[in-house]
């Protein structure tokens, strides 16, 4: 099964934007994203919506944060991102009838529920500074091609 990644590189791209003060092209940090430009910009679209970044076209054009990295949460992004499906974990529908199904398909339910909630609650308690590490070096250094 695919892992929806989306969440974690658009995190990575914003922390890296925080690096610099100049705007970064699609090009360049859809490579960061391991994607084309214009799926990057599909992505990013939520957070340009949100008031998270800015983007300009031309010469001198990119991509910027729009607010400092603790004015943004990881719930912020989430959403921003149309709240991408958090668990791959699923109930059957083969027996509607059948009552160890409703059984289980109701606790798998609920729990997820709860997992979710406890999740997002999270989310909310984190902004991006935090995740900024602290060291001597650039992160970009760490991060296999340098490209930003």
């Amino acid at each position: 099964m695919n892992k929806d990644t989306r969440l974690s590189d658009v995190l990575h791209v914003l922390l890296h934007l925080a690096q610099t003060e100049a705007p970064l092209t699609s090009e360049v940090l859809a490579v960061s994203m391991g994607t084309n430009p214009a799926v990057f910009r599909r992505t990013m679209a939520g957070l340009r919506r949100a008031g998270y970044v800015t983007s300009g076209k031309g010469h001198g054009g990119g991509w910027r944060l729009a607010r400092p990295l603790k004015e943004i949460s990881l719930l912020a992004v989430y959403e921003a991102l149309d709240r991408p499906t958090l668990f791959a974990i699923g109930s059957r529908s083969r027996h509607p009838d059948c009552m160890i199904e409703k059984s289980v398909n109701a606790a798998l339910s609920d729990t997820m529920l709860r997992a979710e909630s406890l999740l997002l609650e999270r989310f909310g308690t984190v902004t991006l500074d935090q995740l900024m590490p602290q060291r001597s070096k650039a992160p970009s250094e760490d991060c296999g091609k340098k490209v930003l």
